[in-house]
C-alpha cells in the first residue's frame, strides 16, 4: 500500500508544481497588463496548490489503521 501512496503522491507534487506555475503565469500577465488586483484565476489556482499539498501531506502520514 506504501508504494500505491508514493506513486500518488508523486503525481500530486507534480500537480501541485503545475498549479503553482501557472498561478505565476497568471500573475505576470497581470502585471503586465497594467493589472492592480490579483486575478481571480490565481486565487483560485493557489487554493487548488494548497488542497493538493494537503493531500500530498495526508499521503505522507503513517497509517493509523495499523494495530
Amino acid at each position: 500500500m506504501a508504494q500505491e501512496f508514493d506513486e500518488i503522491r508523486s503525481r500530486l507534487e507534480t500537480i501541485a508544481e503545475e498549479l503553482a506555475d501557472l498561478a505565476i503565469v497568471r500573475l505576470r500577465e497581470s502585471i503586465d497588463a497594467g493589472g492592480q488586483e490579483l486575478p481571480v484565476d490565481e486565487r483560485r489556482l493557489t487554493r487548488a496548490r494548497r488542497a493538493v499539498e494537503k493531500a500530498i501531506h495526508l499521503l505522507s502520514e503513517p497509517d493509523e489503521s495499523v494495530f
